[in-house]
């Protein structure tokens, strides 16, 4: 398991497993959001699953399958709806910790600067800059640019 923090709030990893609950709860998750579609494993690692385990370990699971292509902002309202709602901090997942990464990007560009989400996204290792366009269209239709 490779959990990468990008806030106080918020980690991403990629695909965890049944086996991998114990530890996310032992890290003191509350909540897990599964950004990977079930087309993309084999029932083991679907979201049903995974949902079973954390629910038995008394996180929370929540399902919002990003993909690349059908990524909205439907799909970051959720995102940013499930962090608020959760009790504790938050692990999402999905094959790299990639598509987890942008959706909250996305999601908190009306709260934080792009700099500092492009920021805590690359120390995680991610990537994020070609995603600047975005986050200040976000920040500056929210009046926070």
């Amino acid at each position: 398991m490779d959990i990468r923090t990008l806030s106080p709030d918020y980690a991403v990893s990629p695909q965890i497993a049944v086996e991998d609950i114990p530890a996310i709860a032992e890290a003191g998750f509350a909540a897990i959001i599964c950004n990977r579609p079930d087309t993309e494993v084999p029932p083991s690692h679907q979201a049903a699953a995974v949902a079973a385990a954390a629910q038995a370990a008394g996180l929370t699971f929540i399902e919002i399958p990003v993909t690349h292509q059908g990524l909205n902002m439907d799909m970051v309202a959720a995102q940013k709806q499930a962090i608020s709602d959760a009790v504790g901090p938050v692990l999402a997942y999905c094959a790299s910790g990639t598509r987890s990464s942008i959706v909250w990007s996305l999601a908190m560009a009306d709260d934080m600067s792009a700099d500092d989400l492009i920021s805590a996204t690359t120390k995680a290792g991610y990537s994020l800059d070609g995603l600047r366009p975005q986050l200040d269209m976000i920040a500056a239709q929210s009046g926070k640019s």
